[in-house]
């Protein structure tokens, strides 16, 4: 189970979405902010996750990227799904590098939306690693405690 940190600001809606995601979890991904179509989400580099180069695996970059996507998009209440998306590696990251995956609603459009999500390395330089593009499809009615405005 992703357990945010207690000073934060999860919906109701996203924690259920991201308590039942056991992927992230195994990962350690920490979801540290998910409300009004925007998130936050962080993950070290562990040993398991760098390939044969000696650089995290792209794979575990687009999983942290698509965990803020899915926070974000969850956050207004309504079941809501990828449709697509695409990601840029801009730099490497490292091992024992911590990433913090930054998600922020661009557009909502009867049961779509867009969302970009921003990767960047902690630390003094603050380096991007990787931008992503998600797009998302709405499943379900919004509960009555949380509907999109």
């Amino acid at each position: 189970m992703l357990v945010p940190h207690p000073s934060t600001e999860v919906t109701d809606a996203a924690r259920a979405m991201l308590d039942a995601d056991t992927a992230s979890a195994s990962l350690g991904i920490d979801v540290t902010a998910a409300r009004d179509g925007r998130s936050v989400a962080r993950m070290r580099v562990t040993e398991r996750m760098v390939n044969g180069h000696g650089i995290a695996h792209g794979g575990f970059v687009f999983l942290l990227a698509d965990t803020a996507f899915a926070a974000a998009c969850n956050s207004h209440g309504p079941v809501t799904v990828a449709a697509g998306a695409e990601i840029s590696f801009v730099a490497s990251a490292r091992l024992g590098d911590e990433l913090v995956a930054t998600a922020q609603e661009r557009t909502r459009y009867g049961r779509n939306g867009i969302y970009d999500v921003t990767v960047h390395r902690t630390g003094s330089a603050g380096d991007v690693v990787a931008e992503f593009r998600g797009r998302s499809r709405t499943v379900a009615r919004p509960s009555t405690e949380e509907s999109p405005p």
